[in-house]
């Protein structure tokens, strides 16, 4: 990512339209390189995972700016972004990398549950918490994730009791992991397969929540058996 990082570092100091047009060929041959980075991503994560089929053009968020609503107006990102789904209606979650100087990382969970299947997980806490307690406490989650990360409720969501002894999970509104690479890491040669790696420590919680989303609270399947 060597090329990726050189243009990424000039665009943030030179983040203008004349500057962008001027080096257009930088531009290229960046896009270019995280292509061909977001390719071996998706080949990799079919062979341990169900991912949702789309071109690797499509899987790469555009560098422009939507800055209608927005305060910063300069008018490109400073980072790649890559996003996957999850394929088929049993396997729920997306996958997220970035690539930015200081800033490359790996997410992934469910970053804006509608309101029917925030309910529908909230009661599958409320009513059974330990599996999701025991992948979030074990240490191989702590060490390479911290913790959950998400937009959470400053009280007790609509419901649910203020004294509810799960209330530290139900007041979430995202459900998040995220791990941060070093520069280092993010220009290794095996970039693609350290990205892919972190997704694989995602796995148990993906699954978990699958799992809840697609069962009642009697365990019994949600989903038709066409």
């Amino acid at each position: 990512m060597k090329k990726t990082f050189q243009y990424l570092k000039q665009l943030k100091s030179n983040n203008n339209k004349e500057w962008f047009n001027n080096n257009r060929l930088l531009y290229e041959g960046s896009y270019a390189e995280v292509l061909e980075l977001g390719q071996h991503v998706i080949d990799h994560m079919n062979e341990h995972d169900n991912i949702e089929t789309v071109s690797v053009k499509k899987s790469i968020f555009r560098i422009y700016r939507d800055v209608r609503f927005s305060k910063d107006k300069t008018p490109y990102k400073t980072n790649w972004g890559g996003f996957m789904r999850r394929s088929t209606a049993k396997l729920r979650g997306g996958y997220y990398y970035q690539i930015e100087p200081g800033n490359s990382y790996v997410a992934g969970g469910f970053f804006n549950p509608n309101s029917q299947d925030l309910l529908h997980i909230r009661k599958q806490i409320s009513q059974y918490s330990e599996p999701l307690r025991e992948i979030l406490n074990s240490q191989k989650f702590i060490e390479y994730f911290g913790q959950l990360h998400g937009e959470q409720l400053k009280t007790s969501p609509r419901g649910f009791e203020k004294n509810n002894p799960d209330l530290d999970l139900l007041r979430y509104k995202r459900f998040i992991l995220r791990h941060h690479f070093s520069d280092r890491e993010a220009l290794n040669k095996d970039f693609a397969i350290t990205i892919v790696n972190g997704f694989k420590q995602m796995r148990p919680f993906f699954d978990y929540m699958s799992d809840i989303l697609t069962t009642d609270l009697n365990g019994v399947t949600l989903l038709s058996e066409d």
